[in-house]
């Protein structure tokens, strides 16, 4: 894979980590669907095993047509076809892909250490992602092929990812989420339909609400209608390894923004992040996104609202049969459906008061673990995560297991 472009400031991909099946069994990659062109350009194949793990691939086709990656990870010692343990779908954040739980040692990214733990991990992709690159009739190409935000990605890719795992394993699923992770699960469990396959779901940075960001840079970006200006420049793939996008987002630092640390300019002070491993996640990260999406997180961000997509009055009436689009009711969320969230007192993306908000909706009592010290990043990439985060995330299933 091509190196990120050396322009970009090199924490920038770090802010924005903010069924029908093809294939009905074992998938290898060597298929025509271009996400996958062979098996040594899957996910399988690059990061998982190498590290000695099986790993399974497989294709599932969401009601809209994208064609999703999802994996199968069982222990080193574990066989991918007899798996004994209860489901877990691992949830990637925006900019991200499923490798993203793969991208330090096997005793610290929770991957490795959930299959270790005898659990039958199963590794997401959304649509536009560098593993699910793909669609039945659109090429990535087209502007059409871009026409989706995290609503869709809730109500299609989750869902559909949801069933086909429920129909291989015929159980209910745990799900585990990160930044955008969590908005995509917060908001597919408030259709009946969906939350009846999940069994808990453990949030990490939960988000719901984002009216109380405090990232400098994210703040300008806003501000400067940062999407829009993308819009008028013809794109509607986010794709941070383009030169356009690159030195766009560079000048917003030049001279208003003091990006001297980068990483707390859009994330807050992250405590145990590990630096010296940027070079290897830059081989990885970022995948690319929409620019609708980018839009509906701005909207999120300047309405104070965790709504469907706001096309404006007008097509918000086509679309919605109302003036305002209609928003995720956490209510709906059933109080019976054991929740877990941990969160950070330094993450200035999903700040504490907006973290309060999305309780306070929820009629249940989701079990929580607050850590003072810990940014957006350090959930997912602490050296220290493994102790501080994932043993009380692993114990909650397991109570739940043994119930």
């Amino acid at each position: 894979m091509d190196k990120f472009p050396a322009i970009l400031p090199p924490f920038l991909i770090l802010f924005f980590s903010f069924s029908l099946s093809l294939s009905d069994g074992y998938f290898t990659g060597n298929s025509s669907h271009p996400g996958l062109t062979s098996q040594a350009d899957s996910l399988c194949a690059q990061l998982i095993e190498p590290n000695g793990y099986s790993c399974a691939e497989y294709i599932v086709q969401t009601k809209d047509g994208y064609l999703l990656a999802l994996q199968r990870v069982s222990s080193r010692s574990g066989d991918i076809r007899v798996q004994q343990g209860r489901p877990v779908l691992l949830q990637h954040g925006l900019f991200m892909a499923g490798d993203a739980w793969f991208l330090d040692s096997t005793e610290q990214s929770l991957g490795f250490i959930l299959a270790d733990q005898g659990f039958d991990v199963w590794v997401g992709n959304v649509r536009g992602t560098r593993w699910s690159h793909g669609h039945t009739s659109l090429s990535e190409t087209e502007k059409e092929f871009w026409e989706w935000s995290w609503q869709e990605l809730a109500l299609y890719d989750l869902a559909e990812m949801l069933n086909y795992i429920n129909s291989v394993t015929s159980s209910k699923i745990f799900i585990v989420g990160h930044s955008q992770g969590t908005i995509m699960s917060l908001a597919a469990l408030t259709q009946p339909d969906i939350a009846e396959m999940v069994e808990a779901a453990a949030l990490l940075c939960p988000i719901s609400y984002l009216d109380h960001v405090s990232a400098p840079l994210v703040l300008r970006m806003v501000a400067v209608h940062l999407d829009q200006m993308v819009l008028g420049l013809g794109l509607h793939q986010l794709n941070f390894r383009s030169d356009v996008l690159v030195n766009l987002v560079d000048s917003l630092c030049d001279g208003h923004v003091d990006c001297t640390d980068f990483l707390s300019s859009v994330t807050g002070q992250n405590c145990c992040f590990n630096k010296t491993r940027m070079d290897f996640y830059l081989e990885y990260e970022p995948h690319p996104s929409s620019v609708k999406n980018l839009r509906h997180l701005f909207q999120m961000i300047r309405q104070g609202t965790f709504s469907r997509y706001d096309y404006g009055i007008l097509k918000n009436l086509l679309m919605y049969g109302q003036f305002k689009p209609p928003a995720f009711d956490l209510n709906s969320i059933p109080k019976s459906l054991p929740l877990w969230m941990s969160y950070g007192g330094n993450d200035a993306l999903a700040d504490v008061t907006d973290v309060q908000h999305t309780l306070e909706e929820l009629t249940s009592n989701p079990e929580l673990l607050y850590l003072e010290n810990y940014g957006h990043i350090d959930f997912l990439l602490s050296i220290n995560a493994n102790r501080d985060v994932y043993d009380h995330m692993i114990g909650f299933f397991s109570q739940l297991c043994t119930a």
